[in-house]
């Protein structure tokens, strides 16, 4: 059966595809940097011949695998390429060696994991009908996202596919499990920069400042007013600042300014841009009320993320019947996001979670984390079920 074709190529190709991410991970690049990662990608896909170009919102890639009557149907498979600005501290053979730069959100398993389905796909082309196109997307981790740009060049168009599939890591769950989600499933992201401008002076005599610090603490109260009493309560939201700075300032001396920067997310559309309009009037009318202005910045970054019904109920029927039901979850509503959210608004998409964890081997870290790793399992899981996913959906179910 084709199952266990690709099963065996999976077993037959584990280890390289663990080599290539290892190599991934000892050199990291930041978002839109890709320069080594887009043309080590370039190389392998070439190496196997299959058909690509780079390029792509700088440094992105995109390969095409036709099998039998190319024009019947055309699936895009996803994965994201750039690593974060964090400090690895793993004592591992192939920790990063960029220093301040790591893999610590997984990219490069998604990386590796696409190259090695890729590898089982096109082996197996003459066993499907249609197209299948590979998308190594740069950027994911910052605005606008690289799925924007390549979207904007094209990436869904010529040939179009009718769906698009991705995968991410899930340290939640163990090596050799998935999860799937219908539905929405990732929230939107926007950037909020605030800068309050007071009167400073000396922390002696407050009666003659306009104390922007406490005026900063007024604000950030009021605001989550926004999620907790204004917002629709059936509607997930969160608003977090996460950094602030004064303009200057001491132990004694009241700063003339201070600068806040936070995230809003949500899962509407309509309250989403509703909510910036209600974040400006309440910051600047506290500031207002205080004597202070402030300056407001709205940065729309990623929209919600939502899984086609449909499709993720083929996807996730295919992963049962691929890994067995006791190593496929249903995984909750998450305030993350990710920028395959674009997909999604344009064409059909199904964006699944990869278990990573080993509990055993103390791998449980977080992503985002200076810690975070994964167990190579997932390296077996993530390219087959990739793959078989792919060909699950053109096939006309002949070979389950």
């Amino acid at each position: 059966m084709l199952k266990d074709k690709v099963k065996q190529l999976a077993e037959t190709w584990h280890q390289e595809v663990v080599s290539i991410r290892r190599h991934l991970h000892m050199h990291p690049e930041l978002s839109f940097e890709e320069v080594h990662t887009g043309r080590y990608v370039q190389h392998l896909l070439n190496e196997a011949g299959i058909p690509c170009t780079g390029g792509w919102a700088g440094h992105g890639v995109v390969g095409v695998i036709e099998g039998n009557h190319p024009d019947r149907a055309v699936i895009a498979l996803r994965a994201d390429m750039d690593a974060l600005p964090i400090q690895e501290e793993n004592d591992v053979p192939y920790r990063s060696q960029h220093d301040g730069v790591m893999h610590a959100c997984g990219h490069d398993v998604h990386t590796a994991s696409l190259i090695g389905a890729a590898r089982i796909l096109h082996e197996l082309r003459q066993h499907f009908d249609g197209t299948i196109k590979l998308v190594f997307q740069p950027g994911e981790e910052r605005m606008p996202g690289g799925a924007s740009i390549m979207i904007e060049e094209g990436v869904l168009d010529d040939p179009s596919p009718r769906s698009i599939i991705g995968q991410h890591v899930y340290p939640l769950l163990p090596a050799g499990t998935v999860g799937f989600r219908a539905g929405k499933m990732m929230a939107s992201s926007d950037e909020i920069e605030l800068h309050i401008k007071g009167r400073g002076g000396h922390g002696a005599v407050p009666q003659f400042t306009i104390d922007p610090i406490a005026i900063s603490a007024q604000i950030i109260s009021g605001l989550q007013q926004l999620v907790s009493r204004i917002s629709d309560p059936t509607i997930p939201s969160v608003l977090t600042f996460g950094h602030i700075v004064s303009d200057g300032g001491t132990y004694n001396v009241i700063p003339a300014g201070v600068r806040l920067k936070g995230t809003f997310r949500t899962f509407s559309e309509y309250w989403r841009f509703q909510a910036h309009d209600r974040i400006r009037e309440i910051a600047t009318g506290i500031a207002a009320s205080f004597g202070a202005t402030c300056d407001v910045k709205i940065t729309v970054g990623y929209p919600f993320l939502v899984n086609d019904d449909a499709l993720t109920a083929r996807c996730e029927e295919a992963a049962r019947a691929f890994l067995g039901a006791e190593h496929v979850r249903e995984i909750p509503l998450r305030l993350t996001s990710e920028d395959f959210a674009f997909y999604t608004h344009r064409t059909h998409g199904c964006f699944y979670r990869l278990g990573v964890a080993n509990e055993e081997r103390g791998i449980v870290s977080p992503v985002h984390t200076p810690t975070f790793d994964i167990d190579d399992q997932a390296l077996l899981t993530g390219p087959a079920l990739m793959a078989w996913l792919a060909l699950s959906e053109l096939s006309d179910g002949s070979h389950s």
